[in-house]
């Protein structure tokens, strides 16, 4: 009984840090994200899926390496911060290009660019999770 209930606890605690990591992504754009997936922005559906796999890779790796729910959250907050930060580093390595005004105007291009630097910097932060 005790398994089944760690797996439950483990289940949400990794649903709620899925969806808390989607809403801080969903503030740093200038734009509402769900309104633009309304629209149907295939840009910002790429560039928002790749967050979305990004932050599940990251989550999934330090849940499978981490024996306690803490330790966990702990490895997936340092994963996280630097899957954000390599969207800061990318922003700032391409000073020419607006990327949220591209992603807005719906730039499949740089939707797709984007969506592999967050699948690329969770495959290569993953392997930093002990």
């Amino acid at each position: 009984m005790v398994v089944v209930t760690n797996v439950i606890v483990s289940v949400i605690v990794m649903i709620v840090l899925q969806l808390l990591g989607m809403l801080i992504f969903s503030w740093m754009t200038p734009f509402k994200d769900m309104e633009e997936l309304r629209r149907g922005n295939a840009a910002v559906g790429l560039a928002f899926g790749g967050k979305f796999l990004g932050t599940a890779i990251i989550l999934g790796v330090s849940a499978y390496t981490n024996s306690t729910i803490w330790d966990m959250m702990l490895w997936f907050a340092v994963g996280y911060v630097c899957l954000v930060a390599s969207y800061w580093i990318f922003e700032l390595a391409t000073p020419k290009l607006k990327i949220s005004e591209h992603l807005q105007q719906g730039n499949l291009a740089i939707g797709i660019l984007l969506c592999c630097v967050f699948l690329g910097t969770s495959f290569a932060v993953s392997s930093l999770i002990v």
